[in-house]
């Protein structure tokens, strides 16, 4: 992989105004907003759609730039990544997911439980900013892993 790495993430809302987080090893067992890598020739709302689909068996719609981040690990880490996060809100009209193999448990969740859960502190910072309503559309956010 060539780095950095553009990937897309959804804050998915569903009818009960809950939204879905993922869990799964290959992020220590913490909750996340489901996404993945866009592809070359391919526009970042379709990346998104087409990984949210894989990923959850959603489809989404309504969706809006909600941050931008980037993400590089630090000089103590083991393996280099460089990681630039575009994250989206968005909405499904369903709350039947279907997982494939990327996750191993998910879960709905009102953006007011967010501290009952082991959430990766990136996702988190994230929902407590959209929960309090000070989000910014147009967001950068540099987070170095020290």
């Amino acid at each position: 992989m060539k780095y950095p790495a553009p990937t897309v993430g959804a804050v998915i809302f569903n009818p009960e105004k809950k939204i879905l987080l993922c869990k799964s090893c290959k992020w220590h067992g913490e909750y996340m907003i489901p996404g993945g890598h866009i592809e070359l020739g391919e526009k970042m709302e379709e990346a998104l759609k087409r990984e949210i689909l894989e990923e959850t068996g959603l489809k989404i719609y309504d969706i809006r730039l909600l941050a931008l981040k980037e993400f590089i690990s630090s000089d103590t880490s083991q393996e280099k990544k460089h990681f630039i996060f575009i994250d989206y809100v968005c909405k499904t009209d369903s709350s039947n997911v279907v997982l494939n193999e990327e996750a191993e448990d998910y879960i709905w969740i009102g953006l007011d439980e967010i501290e009952k859960y082991n959430i990766n502190s990136f996702t988190k910072a994230l929902l407590a900013e959209l929960r309090d309503k000070e989000k910014s559309v147009k967001k950068v956010e540099i987070f170095y892993d020290y």
